[in-house]
């Protein structure tokens, strides 16, 4: 049944019925709903979960990875600078395996200060060991928190993930939102089963000093479990109610001279701007990265084999290089004659219009990119 809600509350729902046994979380634009509703649900005993207050994000993360390794299923979320704070910690458990799922709704990074979004934060993180999905919509916004934990908890894989999705353009939006039954959850996903645990009955040590004989090979197998987790992704999203098998979703690419490449809920906005654009006799298409991390560069260059130009709108900045989606698209593409142009776009929550999509298609198409689109020259 569809509920119109706030992505925020969308996301308390489908966690709570996730049944995590700790969460951990502090406050911070604009996560904050989520962890209220959350620990709300847990004082009103709507969810049998241990809530932990924390005074900053780092004692939360840090307080997930305890009770993740000593067996629980755990959640947290967290924004932009929280997520900053995170840093240490974030590898700590992709290290020790820990298959903690956090989302992150999306917000750019000071300074200057900006409660706004891009997606800066979780893509600052792209070589922490996190798996990291990106919602176009608060739909898949939910459903791949399902599919999150579903992959992580996989003793093949055994990871965490971050489900990101827009901050205020999808957190705080209300949609209509399709939320599965408690019974269609657990028979989606089931009780957690820990690889391993803590206990002192039969005691063992996690993240321990390694030395150079051996820390090489601590990362070469996190890397094996990214790869692996591929095909994960794919297994659990074709056991989903909706198929989310697909790493990369196509829009109108079948027939498109050029396509843009973009993450989260731009590709909306992308879509509406092709639908007008084919209207008036342009072919283009559009490539929606689903799976950012692990990055998936063979379906990458298959979905786009037909195209001439690619247009890449980054809404983020790998300061002098350029943006961090554009610059693994042209690896992927690499071996192909085709032009691929990289667009940061939306920095610090600037709107994009239809008809800035429309422009960059038309900048792409002259051989023009590789810049900042939207700059206001007038202040530099």
């Amino acid at each position: 049944m569809l509920e119109f809600m706030e992505g925020s509350h969308a996301v308390a729902e489908i966690v709570k019925r996730c049944r995590p046994q700790v969460i951990a979380a502090y406050p911070i634009t604009p996560q904050t709903h989520i962890v209220e509703d959350l620990a709300q649900m847990v004082a009103n005993c709507e969810l049998d979960a241990e809530y932990i207050t924390v005074e900053s994000e780092f004692s939360a993360l840090s307080a997930c990875l305890g009770a993740s390794a000593a067996g629980s299923r755990v959640y947290s979320a967290t924004t932009s600078q929280g997520l900053a704070l995170m840093f240490e910690v974030c590898f700590n458990v992709a290290g020790m395996r820990q298959p903690i799922v956090m989302t992150i709704a999306n917000r750019s990074l000071g300074a200057p200060l900006s409660i706004w979004n891009d997606q800066q934060d979780s893509i600052s993180l792209r070589d922490s060991g996190w798996l990291q999905y990106y919602a176009e919509d608060n739909q898949e916004t939910v459903d791949l928190h399902m599919i999150a934990y579903k992959v992580c908890e996989d003793h093949d894989i055994l990871l965490p993930a971050f489900v990101c999705f827009d901050g205020f353009i999808l957190s705080h939006t209300y949609e209509p939102v399709a939320l599965p039954t408690q019974e269609e959850v657990d028979a989606y996903l089931p009780a957690f089963n820990p690889y391993q645990r803590l206990d002192a009955a039969s005691p063992l040590s996690m993240g321990m000093y390694a030395t150079p004989d051996y820390y090489m090979e601590f990362r070469y197998e996190i890397d094996r479990a990214m790869q692996r987790s591929k095909q994960a992704f794919i297994k659990a999203g074709r056991e989903f109610g909706r198929d989310y098998s697909a790493l990369v979703e196509g829009y109108r690419l079948e027939d498109a001279d050029t396509a843009l490449v973009a993450m989260g809920s731009i590709c909306g906005t992308a879509k509406d701007a092709i639908d007008e654009m084919r209207d008036a006799g342009k072919k283009v298409g559009l490539l929606n990265i689903r799976m950012f991390r692990p990055f998936p560069a063979p379906e990458i260059a298959d979905a786009l084999k037909g195209v001439s130009t690619v247009a890449v709108l980054d809404k983020n900045i790998s300061l002098g290089s350029g943006g961090a989606v554009g610059t693994e698209v042209k690896a992927a593409l690499s071996g192909s004659n085709q032009a691929v142009y990289d667009y940061i776009i939306a920095l610090g929550g600037r709107d994009v219009r239809k008809r800035d999509i429309a422009a960059v298609v038309d900048l792409a198409e002259k051989g023009k990119g590789d810049l900042f689109y939207g700059l206001r020259t007038e202040v530099l």
